[in-house]
């Protein structure tokens, strides 16, 4: 595939998504949404990819936002089908069935911040800065800011973000929870491969699973989770990879997982 916007890079069951705009700080317009469908509808089901990596272009920025150019004609009706169409590509990622790690090398505004809460695991860099500063802008956050923020970091923390629209650095996302962890930007890359290696090392139905049972936490009450959480649990008990995880484990050797 050939795309304007998006740079793809897979090695080893590992495809790392660098979004190509540094010249705009890799704004988001509608061709690099456009690009992003096409790319993760295509990772979804491709058989080479276990893992995924998405980063910014350069040191200066992740995402920072939406093209602000594509926001000033919008009315009630084509803001409303704006909004719902970014928030698809983010349940896309949410929903992969694959993990998908966020790289977050310096700005992750607006629908940047949003593009990385849709990821399963945001690893940043020292200079990172994250914020959802659309009320500067006369609007919220549509790209599903509101929910997964709040979500995440918890209702208080996530309304001081949004209605102030201020900025925080890495270390007070770390701090609130925003981040998994933060490392200096030249072991921004290796860091986030050598977790996604770990990951690739594992069973990959098991991975899967476990990310479906996460996500129905943001869906469902507790109680529905917990019937969720026991089916998947009893069809990971079905399949050859837990037959060999536990086989492997008494014999005191490496599994060799074949997602099955």
């Amino acid at each position: 595939m050939n795309f304007q916007t998006i740079l793809l890079n897979i090695k080893d069951r590992l495809c790392t998504v660098t979004i190509n705009r540094p010249d705009k700080l890799n704004a988001l317009n509608a061709r690099c949404k456009s690009e992003l469908k096409d790319v993760f509808t295509n990772l979804r089901t491709n058989p080479d990819v276990d893992v995924v990596i998405i980063t910014g272009s350069g040191e200066k920025a992740f995402v920072a936002g939406t093209d602000i150019g594509e926001l000033t004609t919008l009315n009630a009706q084509t803001g409303k089908e704006f909004a719902i169409g970014g928030q698809a590509i983010f349940d896309l990622i949410q929903h992969l069935g694959k993990p998908v790690i966020a790289a977050v090398n310096g700005y992750a505004l607006g629908g940047g911040c949003e593009l990385a809460l849709a990821c399963h695991i945001r690893i940043a860099s020292e200079n990172a800065k994250f914020g959802q500063p659309e009320v500067n802008l006369g609007i919220i956050p549509g790209y599903g800011g509101t929910q997964r923020l709040a979500r995440l970091v918890g209702v208080g923390r996530a309304m001081e973000m949004i209605l102030t629209g201020n900025q925080i650095d890495a270390q007070e996302a770390l701090r609130i929870g925003l981040v998994n962890k933060v490392v200096p930007l030249a072991e921004l890359s290796p860091t986030s491969e050598a977790i996604a290696r770990t990951i690739l090392s594992k069973g990959q139905l098991a991975i899967r699973m476990a990310i479906k049972a996460v996500n129905a936490t943001m869906e469902v009450p507790l109680s529905e989770g917990l019937k969720i959480e026991a089916a998947i649990f009893g069809e990971c008990c079905s399949t050859d990879d837990f037959k060999e995880g536990t086989q492997a484990f008494t014999e005191k050797r490496k599994a060799v997982f074949k997602g099955k």
